[in-house]
């Protein structure tokens, strides 16, 4: 990865302003990094990009201009957030997910005032190597499904699967699979309780 003017490379195994960067990790001026969040091998942060506390970032992984991150956030290898990606806290990213920001791109004309926004609302995860078109955003505790392509907003604790994306059931918090009898749900790993509403799925406190 080569370095240009504004890319900074930490000492190997130090800890700059309260986190962890891998000695290969370039890191834009402009960026705001949280505390206890650790980030590796031949990653990029780039310039405005904001990432929480207790955030952990894999090897490779590019977060690109102005994308915003919360705490708790775990991205796995190859994965690259582009500008208009939101994230929430404790989202989990697989191996290699993929996010577009641009509906219609081509390599000869420039479309970044047409980038549309995606937002990863908190707690959902996300399968190894799925895509997710612009501008369709997550739902909270939503798993989606390895491969999956999501082309359309994904509910609340939804489980989506499949090329288009479907959803195909309703997960716990904890991610486990839930049983719905009538409108109810009651978790067999955890024993959260959910009710089902027009609105969608509701987690009982």
């Amino acid at each position: 990865m080569s370095v240009g003017a504004n890319c900074v490379r930490p000492q190997i195994g130090t800890h700059m302003k309260n986190y962890y960067a891998h000695e290969t990790t370039c890191i834009d001026d402009g960026c705001t990094i949280g505390q206890g969040t650790k980030i590796w091998h031949f990653s990029h942060i780039m310039t405005g990009s904001k990432i929480g506390e207790r955030c952990n970032i894999g090897q490779n992984v590019v977060i690109s201009p102005g994308v915003t991150i919360g705490n708790g956030v775990k991205i796995q290898n190859n994965v690259s957030l582009y500008t208009g990606v939101i994230v929430e806290d404790d989202v989990f990213f697989g191996p290699s997910c993929v996010f577009t920001n641009v509906i219609n791109p081509r390599a000869f004309i420039e479309r970044k005032d047409e980038f549309r926004q995606t937002t990863v609302k908190k707690g959902s995860s996300i399968g190894a190597n799925a895509t997710i078109v612009c501008g369709n955003d997550i739902g909270r505790y939503a798993l989606i499904g390895a491969g999956a392509v999501v082309t359309k907003d994904v509910p609340d604790y939804a489980l989506v699967i499949g090329t288009p994306a479907r959803v195909i059931g309703f997960v716990c918090q904890c991610a486990e699979r839930l049983g719905f009898s009538g409108e109810t749900a009651l978790c067999a790993s955890c024993g959260k309780k959910y009710i089902r509403t027009e609105e969608g799925i509701v987690a009982l406190a």
